[in-house]
């Protein structure tokens, strides 16, 4: 098992360059499969999430060549294969592989996804969108059984506002015949990476970003080359670093417009921020002010740094308060918090968090972001007593190089395995 160990009271000075978006990574690399001919795909992150479906598509017969951040996937010899237990249950990303392998083969067979257990998040959507597209569906233990004689566009409304469905309906029905709708879509800018992939292969997609998506169905894909957008997720939890330890931190490699929410935030509580064409600057303050934050689907505030907003709101003055409208219980990081002396009660869907000084413990991550959240709160922690934190696996998911990313900030962070 392997552990980081971090000994705080450093602030964090300096430049750290952001990868390509984890939550973009694992829908293009899905998608690649839908082209005929060889896909390029640059700044992807070097993180186990890519590394794993990098596995998935060659036991699926791609050959496929890694050169750093850079997947070249060549898509000629794969075929149809049941894939019901292995790699797929080892990320809740896997659910791309249906739509990928439906637009692509007219079949899937897909194991129930892990990833993250932070909650419940049922996949009812997706389903519903590929039986509109004339798929027939079924659920045989523990995997997806998904067939169609032919795809045929459709207009799908979205009962929920759901990412994962906005995409993997878009996979499905790129080749369909005729023209498909997805009403109240998702607005993510990983979802728009995703369009731009697709019709980069010859795909013609309109509205991604918006709530209604238009797709008129193709009969081949081509392969291209693509450039993944950067993290703004990693983003936003190295800002949220940076104000915590009131260091003084350029972000580098984003775009500053997928980090609206969170740098209006920082803002309110008193930090600093100076945004340029393609990075931010963060200098922390001596002192914070409470603030109130609402998770939302985008352009809101992003739920995947609810976590890690959570530890800065221990370092302000007074009561804050946290709550997720997109997920009902994503706390599990807050009981970790409470043993380092964090004064928090979760009341429903919200947080109540007191201004509080934090102190180093062992710690574990229950999930990827959880694992920001702990991490950032060893940082400010005094230097004296060093924080043990467990569940590292989760972090690898999503940051990728963290150590020497902090380490090069100035943070006194090391890894161990035992």
């Amino acid at each position: 098992m392997e552990k980081l160990f971090i000994a705080g009271g450093k602030p964090l000075r300096g430049t750290v360059q952001i990868s390509g978006a984890k939550n973009s990574a694992v829908a293009v690399v899905p998608a690649a499969i839908l082209a005929e001919t060889t896909v390029v795909l640059d700044n992807l992150p070097q993180i186990s999430d890519v590394g794993i479906l990098t596995e998935i598509l060659t036991e699926l017969g791609a050959t496929v060549e890694q050169n750093a951040d850079q997947l070249v996937i060549h898509t000629e010899a794969m075929k149809s294969k049941p894939m019901p237990d292995g790699n797929v249950k080892k990320l809740r990303a896997s659910y791309y592989l249906m739509g990928a392998l439906l637009g692509k083969f007219g079949e899937a067979t897909i194991g129930l996804p892990g990833g993250c257990n932070f909650e419940p998040r049922p996949i009812d959507q997706h389903i519903k969108g590929f039986e509109a597209l004339g798929a027939e569906v079924k659920n045989e233990h523990g995997a997806i059984h998904i067939r169609a004689k032919e795809l045929r566009g459709a207009k799908i409304y979205l009962d929920v506002v759901s990412v994962g469905a906005t995409i993997n309906i878009m996979l499905a029905a790129t080749k369909a015949k005729g023209v498909t709708l997805i009403e109240n879509a998702a607005k993510e800018p990983e979802i728009i990476d995703v369009a731009t992939l697709l019709n980069a292969m010859g795909a013609k997609i309109k509205g991604a970003g918006t709530e209604t998506i238009r797709i008129e169905g193709v009969s081949s894909l081509q392969g291209c080359r693509h450039t993944v957008i950067p993290d703004r997720i990693q983003a936003g939890t190295y800002m949220i670093a940076a104000a915590a330890t009131r260091g003084d931190v350029v972000v580098d490699n984003v775009i500053p417009k997928h980090l609206e929410a969170v740098t209006a935030k920082l803002q309110e509580m008193g930090v600093h921020i100076y945004e340029m064409d393609e990075s931010i600057r963060v200098v922390g303050q001596p002192e914070y002010q409470s603030v109130d934050v609402k998770a939302l689907v985008y352009p809101g505030f992003a739920t995947d740094l609810q976590s890690p907003m959570t530890t800065l709101m221990t370092q302000a003055k007074g009561v804050s308060i946290l709550t997720d409208y997109v997920y009902n219980n994503r706390f599990q990081h807050i009981p970790e918090l409470a043993r380092m002396g964090a004064k928090i009660k979760v009341e429903g869907r919200s947080a109540v968090i007191e201004g509080s000084p934090l102190k180093a413990a062992k710690v574990k991550a229950a999930d990827l972001r959880a694992g920001a959240a702990l991490f950032i709160a060893g940082l400010c922690c005094s230097s004296d007593m060093v924080t043990e934190l467990t569940g590292v696996e989760y972090i690898d998911r999503g940051y990728e190089n963290l150590v020497t990313n902090l380490r090069n900030l100035g943070a006194d962070i090391w890894r161990q395995s035992n």
